[in-house]
């Protein structure tokens, strides 16, 4: 990585050495709206070379045995987290995200998946059985697909989706693709990699319900559906965009809400006490406030937010890529607001009478990604739970992860999943051998 005081330059990384390339990229502050970065614009070549050097790597990268691999995974989690305040501040202004959320969660957490899978390398085991009466043994073999540290282990290679993305997805070399992002660009991904048989992992989007019965802890309930919703400028996947509330207790859950969500500030990144930060882009800032027009549009009210309550910013920041959290209300489940992902600070209340009629609404998307159930009912958490068309499914709280059991979606929210055993089986391909004796 080289640079200026003035702009950063990033280069790829392919081989174990950092390249610069013809062309580049302008990348914007979200905080600012001002160029502040300069990514490569890559293409065929680059990608030509980074596969060509890891495929290099790979016989003596996969033939080092677990133990020494996981010792590598655990060294890269002690040099980030020895520099966790400069990759969180990188972080920060890459993305517009609140510099608090990356020191506290983002890198942290990237430091936890290294270790957890340094650890869970060494604890698989294989197959076996007998076939006596044939004099046969069998017994499974697990080989890598994916690599990892020494020069051509890791590359990374910028770029945008038609050229760079392109190229790899649909090089013959490449065996399997993970990716994370939206439908359309997995639909592509699908389209280039189906000539050769790739393995694929995709996780998409989500329209994610909250369904907050009479009985739920409201105190706890509001405060965590606020953050469900807003946390990263909503720009996590698994965030609520849709409240279903029990009729019994809208008024006074909406009332509770609408009061929270005006205290969730939004602030510049570097601001300690800021809950949320700036859009990825003002392309994106743009397409999120299209869907606020689109409700009022459709007769829909805005409780608070955009086109309602005033952003107060600094005069550098004026230009950057904010918005106030927004809740939308009096609205229709075949809205598009209602039916499509946005991806943005904007949640709608809506409310509900039975348990039927809920679960049925709730999986009305093609989407089904996650889901968030609030009720001190432990049966009714049950029943609901097993009814959602989810991949995950939170009683009570929301974004408590467990490494070693699957995430991922279902219907339009993406194909596989990761973690321990999930991840284990997706980056490595089973070998069956049969020894007689």
């Amino acid at each position: 990585m080289a640079g200026t005081k003035a702009l950063l330059i990033l280069e790829n990384f392919i081989g174990g050495k950092f390249l610069p390339c013809d062309s580049y990229i302008d990348s914007y502050d979200p905080s600012t709206g001002e160029v502040y970065c300069r990514v490569p614009d890559s293409g065929k070549e680059e990608i030509d070379a980074a596969v060509e050097a890891a495929r290099e790597a790979f016989p003596g990268w996969s033939a080092r045995s677990p133990q020494e691999r996981a010792g590598v995974l655990n060294r890269l989690a002690d040099l980030l987290e020895q520099s966790l305040e400069e990759f969180a501040q990188a972080e920060s202004r890459d993305q517009g995200k609140t510099l608090t959320l990356a020191r506290t969660m983002d890198i942290p957490r990237s430091v936890l998946n290294f270790r957890f899978f340094a650890s869970s390398i060494l604890h698989h085991t294989s197959e076996c059985t007998q076939m006596d009466q044939l004099g046969c043994l069998h017994y499974t073999v697990r080989t890598p697909v994916g690599i990892g540290v020494p020069p051509g282990v890791i590359n990374i290679v910028f770029g945008t989706g038609p050229r760079v993305g392109e190229a790899l997805v649909s090089h013959p070399e490449v065996p399997l693709i993970s990716f994370t992002g939206s439908q359309p660009t997995a639909e592509r991904i699908t389209q280039l990699s189906a000539p050769h048989c790739k393995k694929l992992s995709l996780e998409l989007g989500g329209k994610n319900p909250a369904i907050i019965f009479e009985d739920a802890n409201l105190e706890e309930c509001v405060l965590a559906t606020v953050r469900s919703s807003f946390a990263n400028q909503g720009e996590i996947c698994l965030c609520t965009s849709r409240i279903f509330v029990q009729k019994s207790i809208y008024s006074e859950f909406l009332k509770r809400f609408v009061e929270a969500t005006r205290k969730w500030k939004v602030g510049i990144p570097v601001d300690p006490s800021a809950n949320m930060g700036a859009l990825i882009s003002k392309a994106h800032l743009e397409k999120v406030r299209s869907y606020v027009q689109k409700a009022r549009a459709e007769g829909a009210r805005i409780l608070c937010g955009e086109g309602v309550d005033k952003l107060s910013l600094p005069a550098q920041n004026q230009t950057g890529y904010f918005m106030l959290p927004t809740v939308i209300t009096d609205i229709k489940d075949e809205s598009c607001c209602m039916k499509e992902e946005i991806f943005g600070p904007l949640t709608c209340v809506v409310p509900f009478d039975s348990e039927e009629e809920v679960i049925k609404r709730a999986n009305s998307v093609k989407y089904g990604l996650a889901a968030t159930v609030w009720s001190r009912d432990v049966g009714r958490v049950h029943r609901v739970a097993k009814k959602m068309q989810a991949g995950l499914v939170w009683t009570n709280c929301w974004l408590i992860r467990e490494l070693n059991l699957p995430f991922g979606g279902m219907k339009s929210s993406g194909i596989g999943r990761e973690g321990a055993k999930d991840s284990y089986d997706f980056f490595t391909e089973i070998k069956t051998i049969t020894v007689k004796h």
